[in-house]
């Protein structure tokens, strides 16, 4: 399962699935033209994908389990 904390006020997002299949979400990054490394979280039956959640203005942090 991968869960996001807010490194800021430590507010934190357990599970998130698929509306699609209902598949639980993994983590994963792409890396966009510029190089830059993005964190996402996609659905592991090919769904898509979404942008990983912000907290506080910054990207929340990941930890798989």
């Amino acid at each position: 399962m991968a869960a996001y904390k807010c490194e800021k006020c430590g507010m934190s997002i357990g599970t998130m699935t698929c509306g699609e299949c209902g598949a639980e979400l993994v983590h994963s990054t792409i890396t966009t033209d510029d190089g830059t490394t993005i964190h996402v979280s996609e659905c592991p039956n090919g769904h898509g994908k979404v942008k990983s959640p912000q907290c506080c203005g910054q990207d929340m942090t990941c930890t798989t389990a």
